[in-house]
């Protein structure tokens, strides 16, 4: 196969979140080259020039997690002039939502290490990249309130419990455990499947799933998922 060109003045960054053990958190790198060799990144890489815009981003997911059907959300562009060392670069940001335990992430030549690093924790990254992320947990935290993207953290069957856990968990808010359970299934688009949780040391929940079909009509009334 023939060599790719890449575009060397214009790169995507990805922010990919995950929800694991009742925390939100993000995928970083530890970086490999030059350069920001021996600093933490986030994944990203340079535009090939016979590429479209959002393949690139998807091409980069596919590299850490092998997978093609991630949810992911343009962000926005940021080019200051000496947001990298080298010369000047434009970048597009991404972010994406995985459910952490469905992935077993691969480190790619960039890279010599992988850490899932909880939001509230974020360390010191190479370049902007602090920047980039924090315009991108703010988009995530934006559209949270108007589209349940957020169920992509969760598995397909889920407690009320779990619903609030990874809503606060996005939206750094403490929400009152009986108005957040009742607003929840006030809005038709929760089915309870029957069944409970098992394996677990307190009392066993019972678990619900969304129904896709009743938020469409939801969405053709006008009616706006907001909580």
């Amino acid at each position: 196969m023939a060599e790719r060109t890449e575009i060397d003045n214009f790169s995507i960054d990805c922010v990919i979140f995950g929800f694991d053990e009742g925390v939100l958190k993000a995928l970083f790198i530890k970086r490999n080259t030059e350069p920001g060799f021996g600093q933490m990144s986030l994944p990203g890489g340079f535009v090939y020039l016979d590429e479209d815009l959002d393949a690139a981003p998807m091409r980069r997911l596919y590299d850490l997690t092998g997978l093609t059907d991630i949810y992911m959300k343009q962000v926005g562009t940021f080019g200051k002039l000496d947001r990298y060392p080298l010369r000047r670069v434009i970048t597009v940001v991404y972010y994406a939502l995985v459910r952490v335990s469905d992935y077993s992430m691969q480190i790619g030549p960039d890279a010599s290490e992988l850490h899932w690093i909880s939001v509230k924790k974020i360390p010191k990254l190479a370049f902007d990249h602090k920047e980039l992320f924090s315009a991108a947990l703010a988009k995530l935290q934006e559209q949270v309130h108007i589209d349940p993207i957020f169920l992509k953290l969760l598995p397909k069957e889920f407690s009320l419990s779990d619903l609030q856990d990874v809503y606060e968990a996005i939206t750094m808010e403490t929400f009152d455990k009986r108005n957040f359970r009742k607003r929840m299934l006030s809005l038709g688009v929760f089915l309870d499947t029957g069944r409970k949780q098992k394996n677990v040391s307190h009392r066993a929940a019972r678990l619900y799933r969304f129904n896709r079909k009743a938020y469409k009509k939801m969405l053709k009334r006008g009616q706006m998922f907001v909580i």
